[in-house]
């Protein structure tokens, strides 16, 4: 893939996360076998992999349920080669549940193949 589309790619999933439409990334920018990782296993979750885009997006709409998001950053795209890059998120944010407000900043490492993102890492 060229350092362009990449690029493109790169910039769109950042411009849908600063203005909330992640689900049109999702729903644009993913392989439907697309596969997300976490650094751990998830409460109610077997496995820190999810696959499908489908069941990424079940996550999304797990978080929302689960946080009320007080400021979210987005930093980069960062590019690396031609078919990954990599985003900085910082969230504030309290757990619905249990009231606790925590700040979070983890690193997202996205791959790409055939246009489509096809996986993405979290790192926090």
């Amino acid at each position: 893939m060229s350092r362009e589309k990449l690029k493109e790619i790169a910039d769109q999933l950042v411009k849908n996360c600063r203005t909330g439409n992640e689900k049109q990334g999702l729903s644009e920018l993913y392989d439907p076998a697309a596969v997300s990782v976490e650094a751990i296993v998830a409460p109610g979750q077997s496995s820190p992999e999810t696959v499908g885009v489908e069941a990424i997006k079940g996550k999304h709409d797990w978080w929302a349920s689960t946080f009320e998001v007080h400021s979210a950053d987005v930093e980069g795209p960062f590019l690396h080669g031609s078919d990954r890059f990599s985003v900085i998120f910082s969230i504030e944010a309290t757990n619905r549940e249990t009231s606790e407000r925590t700040s979070m900043k983890e690193v997202a490492i996205y791959t790409i193949a055939d246009g489509r993102i096809i996986r993405e890492e979290f790192y926090y």
